[in-house]
């Protein structure tokens, strides 16, 4: 007698944590500033798509809008910051400028100025943004239209990114945002920012560098 197979679910298998990576991709897209639309275009998906996935987000999360969204301190349960910020203190410490911004008007001719003109070391280059190494400060280009922007952004480094945004945050710090993630290197470091205004209004950053935990 032939025996029968149990049937198989149907869908995606249940992922072990608040959010499928999908929907983190998406949460930390909102936390860095990104419309809808512009997520859609980094994703390459449509715009309903997005509009899905943010509705899922908001109902597990519980929050009632995009800004609470872009306030929760919410971290991916394999992410190295987690192990992080069990290790680190609560002590706030700012390190030195991790990073300076500049806006470009043509990254190619930018790439080949900055690299082979100046001769600074290329470190990687995302989409219409490009990084380069200047003497231990890492300097960020990035391709907009019209007249690039005069001024920097500075992005200050830290241990615990999660410690020194709460701790700002006491001291009467106004944050754009939570911490969220920017980039995942091929080698698991994530790249962790919160931005920040100073008295005048113009951004800052806190950055961190995570490594990937241990499986």
């Amino acid at each position: 007698m032939k025996r029968s197979t149990p049937a198989r679910g149907r869908g995606r298998p249940r992922y072990d944590d608040v959010l499928t990576p999908g929907e983190w991709r998406i949460v930390h897209a909102v936390r860095h500033g990104l419309s809808n639309r512009a997520i859609a275009r980094l994703r390459g998906v449509s715009l309903d798509a997005v509009k899905f996935h943010m509705d899922n987000v908001l109902s597990k999360l519980q929050l009632e809008s995009r800004y609470a969204l872009r306030h929760w301190r919410g971290v991916p349960k394999h992410s190295g910051l987690r192990r992080a910020s069990m290790t680190q203190t609560n002590t706030l410490q700012l390190g030195p400028i991790g990073q300076i911004s500049r806006s470009v008007s043509d990254l190619q001719r930018a790439l080949h100025w900055y690299g082979e003109v100046l001769g600074l070391r290329h470190l990687y280059t995302f989409g219409k943004l490009a990084f380069f190494d200047c003497g231990g400060t890492r300097l960020f280009l990035s391709e907009t239209t019209g007249a690039p922007a005069a001024e920097s952004i500075l992005y200050l480094k830290v241990e615990d990114i999660q410690a020194a945004h709460r701790e700002l945050l006491a001291r009467g710090v106004e944050f754009t945002g939570a911490p969220h993630l920017i980039h995942t290197h091929d080698n698991g470091v994530e790249e962790w920012m919160a931005f920040f205004k100073d008295p005048e209004g113009r951004p800052l950053a806190l950055l961190a560098q995570t490594a990937p935990r241990a499986s």
